[in-house]
């Protein structure tokens, strides 16, 4: 908000409500995953269906990973945005291994998905303020991120999340993650502390209500 040549900087505020009554297994089954849920490890990549998300930007590192490690899977999940490219992502995802694709889902079972899946993934090659990472953070789950403006403006490497410059580097974090549960739990309560310190929805809306209670009363803000 902008008011009489004073500038306020309101950083965008989260909450996240999971669907109490998904049913994480129901959903392991429609995407034919079917190793044991104790031993899986699933990285859920949210995105819409567009270049500049580049939603297949880790396929081929990730399925070869899941060759090795049968018990990994990458979900992407998001709305089909370009008719043209999502042909491509479809095409691409039936040929490999390890990897499936959703479409849309209602923000309550896409919440109830992210907390049930080991980590979330963002791999896009632009990106602002990622609404589904700092989600992610609310909902305890650790996050990894292209190494783009964007990203690392939310995510510190090693401390709310892990940052990666390429496929190759993904695998190599991804697995670092897995194995080192230390890590893990450090990540995801550093990422909560951000989320709740920095973008906490109350603390949103009272900055507005307070902007706005200056203007209507025309004092200077």
């Amino acid at each position: 908000p902008h008011a009489r040549g004073k500038i306020y900087v309101q950083s965008q505020g989260i909450t996240t409500i999971p669907n109490a009554a998904f049913n994480w297994n129901t959903f392991l089954q429609r995407l034919e995953i079917n190793q044991s849920a104790d031993n899986l490890h699933v990285f859920i990549l949210v995105c819409g269906l567009r270049q500049v998300k580049d939603p297949l930007y880790l396929v081929d590192a990730f399925s070869e990973w899941h060759q090795e490690e049968p018990n990994v899977y990458m979900v992407i999940v998001g709305p089909e945005v370009d008719p043209v490219f999502t042909r491509e992502v479809k095409a691409k995802v039936e040929r490999v291994a390890g990897v499936r694709l959703l479409g849309e889902m209602p923000q309550e079972d896409l919440h109830a998905v992210l907390k049930n899946c080991f980590a979330m993934v963002n791999s896009s090659v632009s990106e602002g303020m990622s609404a589904a990472i700092l989600e992610a953070m609310d909902l305890e789950v650790p996050v990894l991120a292209r190494n783009i403006p964007g990203n690392a403006a939310v995510v510190k490497h090693e401390v709310t999340g892990l940052l990666f410059s390429g496929p190759q580097e993904f695998v190599q974090l991804a697995k670092r993650l897995v194995s080192d549960p230390a890590l893990e739990r450090e990540i995801v309560a550093n990422g909560r502390e951000y989320v709740r310190t920095c973008h906490s929805w109350q603390m949103e809306r009272d900055t507005y209500q307070h902007l706005i209670t200056k203007l209507e009363g025309g004092t200077e803000v």
